[in-house]
C-alpha cells in the first residue's frame, strides 16, 4: 500500500486529491457480453459441416467394421486381410481430419477470442475515460466493492452495442 501511494504521490497526485478507481471482472464480461455468444455461435455454424463429415467417416468405418465382424467366417483370407486394410486406412483418414479439424477450430476460436478482448479493452477505456476515471484494474484484485465494480455498466454497454450492430445489418 505504501508503494502504491508513493507512486501516486510521484505522479503528481496529492493526498488530498481523491481518485477514480474502477474494477471490471473481465472472465463476467468475456462470459456475458452477447458479442461472445454471437462468436461462439458463428464458430459453431462454421465447423458443423466439418464436424458431421467427420462423424459421417466415422460412421462408414463402424458399418465396414461390423460387415468384417458379421462376414469374417464366410470371407476368405484375402478378403478379409483387403477389409482390414481399409478399416486402418479409414481410421487414418478419421484421425487426420479431426487432428486438422482441432487445429483450426483453436485457431478461429483463439481469433475471435482475440477480437472480443479487443473489443472489451477499447470499451472499457473509452467507458473509463467517458466517466473520467483515473485507473481502472482487472485481473489480480483481492477484492473490490460493488461502489468500484464497474463489470455490469460494462457489458451494459456491450449489450447496446451488439443491438447497435444487429440493427445495422
Amino acid at each position: 500500500m505504501l508503494i502504491f501511494f508513493l507512486a501516486v504521490s510521484a505522479n503528481g497526485v496529492s493526498a488530498d486529491e481523491s481518485l477514480k478507481i474502477g474494477y471490471v471482472n473481465p472472465g463476467r464480461v468475456s462470459d456475458e457480453a452477447p458479442q461472445a455468444d454471437a462468436a461462439r455461435e458463428q464458430l459453431q455454424e462454421e465447423f458443423a459441416p466439418r464436424d458431421e463429415e467427420i462423424l459421417s467417416m466415422q460412421d462408414s468405418l463402424r458399418a465396414l467394421e461390423d460387415r468384417l465382424a458379421e462376414q469374417r467366417l464366410s470371407l476368405g483370407q484375402d478378403e478379409q486381410e483387403e477389409m482390414q486394410q481399409q478399416i486402418v486406412v479409414q481410421r487414418r483418414q478419421i484421425q487426420r481430419q479431426q487432428e486438422a479439424f482441432r487445429e483450426d477450430f483453436n485457431m478461429r476460436r483463439n481469433e475471435a477470442l482475440g477480437d472480443l478482448q479487443r473489443r472489451i479493452l477499447r470499451v472499457v477505456s473509452e467507458f473509463a475515460e467517458e466517466q473520467s476515471f483515473d485507473l481502472v484494474v482487472s485481473d489480480g484484485v483481492v477484492y473490490a466493492s460493488d461502489q468500484v465494480n464497474i463489470t455490469d455498466r460494462i457489458i451494459q454497454r456491450l449489450q447496446r452495442q451488439y443491438e447497435r450492430d444487429q440493427g445495422a445489418e
